[in-house]
């Protein structure tokens, strides 16, 4: 089946913000949506592997596993260095391989995909903190919600590309 994407620029942003609210699922989701249509702009790149059947189902297994971390108390904050810089390589790596599945620049689809992780890494925190604080629900239930938006704006990406 070959790839259409009416619009990378917001798909891909749409993927960053993902990563950065849940990191793992923006490659997993870039990965079924390559593996499921297939591009010839990746097959000659280093991005290939994300058009293999093998890696997409890696890739869900880790974001399935990262849904259930994330309700550890033990898991950092998404605004920690080190999570924040897991969030921008999960950003990137999305990104860029829909814009070089598209023939764009790998560089802007990193940098969108990347910027989508930042904003939404930042303004899913503080929005998770405040309905916490607010709606006096514990965390873990606002995690679930999370969840469940991040899971049918993955969906909805992959249906509609």
């Amino acid at each position: 089946m070959k790839l259409k994407i009416s619009n990378p620029f917001w798909q891909v942003l749409s993927l960053g913000a993902l990563a950065g609210m849940r990191s793992a699922s923006a490659p997993a989701i870039a990965s079924h949506i390559l593996s499921s249509h297939r591009s010839h702009m990746l097959s000659k790149s280093s991005l290939s592997f994300m058009q293999s059947k093998n890696v997409s189902n890696v890739l869900k297994v880790i974001a399935a596993g990262e849904v259930i971390a994330d309700k550890l108390p033990f898991a950092p904050d998404r605004i920690k260095p080190f999570s924040l810089f897991a969030r921008c390589l999960a950003g990137s790596l999305a990104g860029a391989s829909i814009y070089k599945a598209y023939n764009g620049s790998l560089i802007t689809g990193a940098l969108l995909g990347s910027a989508g992780a930042i904003t939404s890494a930042f303004g899913s925190f503080y929005l998770r903190k405040s309905i916490v604080k607010h709606a006096n629900l514990i965390d873990p239930v606002i995690g679930a919600i999370e969840d469940t938006l991040v899971f049918g704006a993955g969906a909805s990406l992959i249906y509609t590309a």
